[in-house]
């Protein structure tokens, strides 16, 4: 069984800062690419950024020059610094992992999510 487990989201007001963290657990080979989702009430989920494990980053427009995607592969953690907070940036963010767990199967693992608010 493979879990992850985010942490470090809670209420910021605009133009601060916050770091989320993601913790894979379990029983696995490998993981490879890593990454956070969000989703906004209303709107649909989408992709905010994602790491490959040889350090290869994406980011979606909107958080380009403000968000950085890192990982600790020693230690299966993911982490989004997120500055210059905006109030658009309100979600729900969801980490994700693409892991190996056995020889022949390889899947999207996701965590429960962790609530970023963004107000004055």
């Amino acid at each position: 069984q493979v879990h992850l487990v985010e942490s470090g989201g809670g209420l910021v007001q605009p133009g601060g800062s916050l770091r989320l963290s993601c913790v894979t657990s379990g029983s696995f080979f490998s993981i490879y690419t890593m990454g956070w989702f969000r989703q906004a009430p209303g709107k649909q989920r989408e992709l905010v950024a994602d790491i490959t494990n040889d350090g290869i980053t994406n980011y979606v427009d909107s958080v380009k020059g403000r968000f950085t995607i890192s990982r600790d592969n020693a230690k299966n953690t993911v982490f989004l610094q997120m500055n210059s907070l905006k109030p658009e940036d309100t979600a729900v963010y969801y980490c994700y992992a693409n892991i190996r767990t056995t020889a022949w199967s390889v899947n999207d693992y996701w965590g429960q999510g962790t609530q970023v608010t963004v107000s004055s």
